[in-house]
């Protein structure tokens, strides 16, 4: 059975997902590091839900990180 943690940090991860993806669809969602000025609007959806991730790891929730494995050319997702 999962610790009371374990579903504060789930809903972490959903609150920022609803934040950033709301953020996203309104057309205000910028990247760049939030204390320096506003970087260019966010036009592609999984650019959003990079964010999103990335903002709920900050926060605390228990996401993995993103695997990569190498390959000839490089850098290739797993």
């Amino acid at each position: 059975m999962p610790h009371e943690s374990e579903y504060k940090k789930a809903s972490k991860s959903e609150g920022k997902m609803h934040k950033v993806m709301s953020e996203f669809k309104a057309g205000t969602l910028h990247s760049g590091k939030p204390g320096q000025g506003k970087g260019p609007a966010v036009k592609s959806k999984a650019q959003a839900i990079a964010i999103a991730l990335s903002e709920a790891r900050k926060a605390g929730a228990n996401i993995p990180k993103k695997k990569w494995r190498m390959a000839e050319g490089g850098k290739v997702k797993a």
